[in-house]
């Protein structure tokens, strides 16, 4: 998962603990060739073509900044975490990439706005996402994007948030339903580095 760090909602989680290990899971490290791959070639699609003003929220230790800077994106990467926002700048050292600690719902970015918001598995976990997102158009510039990754894990204890939810929660933001995009994940291995049952997927929103 992404961190705000990540998949488990409040205080119950020391990221900065988890951060430790954090990039060792395939999805979060992109270490293998392959799930790299896999995200860069999903990423790719989702972004602009041209270079843009990115926000990445939850960014953890920016392995998906790093996509995004590679192909010229101007990067703001926001984390609760100070060990994960550590790592982020660490990876992405010399590159046009900037690392904030603070929270995903609020981040610490001023007056300034961007074109796309990138959030991976972290909306989620954060209270009221109706406000969250309100609050998140306020920081795009018209005609912004939302890439928002999301899912529900698990079959006993399900927890995540549904594409039908978020396509809801949506609605109220886009001029035209048509504006929202619901790419399924579940069914790319390569992504997660193994098989999985489990709803996953993105929504690429383009606001009014």
């Amino acid at each position: 998962m992404t961190s705000n760090s990540g998949m488990n909602p409040g205080t119950d989680v020391d990221w900065d603990a988890e951060s430790v290990t954090f990039d060792e899971e395939p999805d979060h490290g992109l270490r293998d060739p392959l799930v790299r791959e896999a995200w860069a070639a999903r990423l790719r699609t989702w972004l602009p073509e041209r270079a843009a003003d990115l926000l990445d929220l939850g960014c953890g230790t920016g392995s998906l900044s790093l996509l995004a800077s590679e192909w010229g994106h101007r990067v703001t990467g926001v984390d609760r975490s100070p060990r994960m926002v550590d790592l982020a700048r660490a990876k992405l050292a010399g590159r046009d990439a900037v690392f904030l600690q603070g929270d995903a719902a609020a981040p610490p970015v001023g007056e300034q706005r961007f074109d796309v918001l990138l959030c991976r598995h972290v909306l989620w976990a954060l209270p009221d996402p109706e406000r969250v997102l309100r609050n998140w158009r306020g920081l795009l510039r018209p005609g912004g994007r939302l890439v928002l990754v999301e899912g529900v894990w698990g079959t006993v204890s399900p927890v995540g948030m549904s594409a039908d939810r978020l396509t809801a929660l949506l609605k109220p933001l886009v001029t035209d339903a048509a504006d929202i995009h619901v790419e399924p994940l579940s069914g790319d291995a390569r992504l997660w580095g193994r098989e999985v049952e489990d709803e996953r997927y993105a929504v690429v929103a383009t606001l009014k």
